[in-house]
């Protein structure tokens, strides 16, 4: 498809989101952030399923003026909501038919759709007798049938097996990386953010808190959570943020000897297996995550309720600016 342009939001919801930034046409951007931070909020009020103030520029036009029949959005939402009574062709079909393609032409463009996504042989079939995963490719085909100029998808792999999960998210970028509108890709999964997007968005107590590229946001996380994707910790120090891997927090039960600038008094909150390690996640200020060896664990007696301190070396922290928040530009 030709696209029309990029993306410019300046937009707000009551009480749940408040956010301006900008995506270009054929960027993929990653919408990351805790439960609550406003996420679906978001992409609810561009799509025009939830009321918003401010401006949602498509190409220069508002979208936010639009009804939502007319925005020419392309969308996939968790649980996939396809037509029960429809096939997987016909459902495919359905946004091209709605906007006056034949039929035939219709169900043509439907039966390729499907076939790119290796579902043809499914066309037939109603969404009862799909599984998770197929449903999931028939709800992104139908999405991308109409050539939409943006692409908003929400959650689209949650709920599925991490080996179908697998599939789809290799699936879904093969096609999202020739895609020239924007997308806008909202989840709580780093390897999302990581693998399938060019940028990424988070958002935090309803306001952005960062953006920037993957490896921009993975190497120097501004928010807790983020930090937790990726698998660090975050520490805010007046204006530094310090961040350092989970392998680089040592655990013990009494006070550390010395004085290291760095340390915490905490109580475990969960202990699991993590690869060759046990990952524990500790009750502190802030809340961390430690790796510790099996045997370690056991020494200690390391389990939910224990008290430790923890402590990290000065050599073992990356430090840089807290102020990376406010007004971002997601463009490539």
């Amino acid at each position: 498809m030709t696209a029309p342009g990029g993306l410019d939001v300046d937009l707000s919801v009551a009480d749940r989101v408040r956010a301006a930034f900008g995506v270009d046409a054929g960027s993929v951007c990653a919408v990351i952030g805790p439960n609550g931070a406003g996420k679906t909020s978001l992409v609810r009020a561009i799509a025009g399923l939830a009321p918003a103030a401010g401006h949602a520029r498509l190409g220069g036009v508002d979208l936010l003026g639009l009804p939502a029949r007319d925005r020419g959005i392309g969308m996939v939402f968790q649980g996939q909501r396809l037509f029960p009574h429809l096939s997987a062709r016909a459902n495919v079909a359905f946004g091209p038919r709605s906007r006056g393609t034949a039929r035939a032409e219709a169900d043509a463009a439907a039966q390729q759709w499907l076939d790119r996504f290796g579902i043809g042989d499914l066309a037939g079939r109603k969404p009862p007798r799909l599984s998770g995963g197929q449903a999931q490719r028939v709800a992104i085909a139908r999405a991308l049938a109409t050539d939409p100029a943006l692409l908003l998808l929400d959650e689209p792999l949650t709920g599925l097996d991490v080996k179908v999960a697998t599939a789809l998210r290799i699936e879904l970028g093969r096609h999202l990386a020739s895609y020239g509108g924007v997308t806008l890709l909202v989840t709580h999964d780093a390897i999302d953010a990581l693998t399938i997007a060019d940028r990424v968005l988070v958002l935090d107590a309803g306001q952005v808190a960062q953006v920037g590229t993957p490896a921009e946001v993975a190497q120097r996380p501004a928010t807790e959570h983020v930090a937790r994707l990726v698998g660090l910790n975050v520490v805010r120090r007046g204006t530094e943020l310090m961040a350092f891997t989970p392998d680089a927090v040592a655990v013990g039960l009494r006070e550390p000897d010395g004085s290291p600038r760095l340390r915490w008094r905490g109580r475990v909150a969960d202990a699991a297996p993590h690869g060759d390690a046990v990952r524990l996640l500790v009750h502190a200020d802030p809340d961390l995550i430690a790796d510790v060896t099996p045997a370690a664990a056991a020494d200690l007696g390391l389990a939910p309720g224990t008290d430790v301190w923890l402590w990290v070396k000065a050599t073992a922290v990356r430090t840089y600016p807290a102020d990376t928040s406010g007004v971002g530009t997601v463009s490539a």
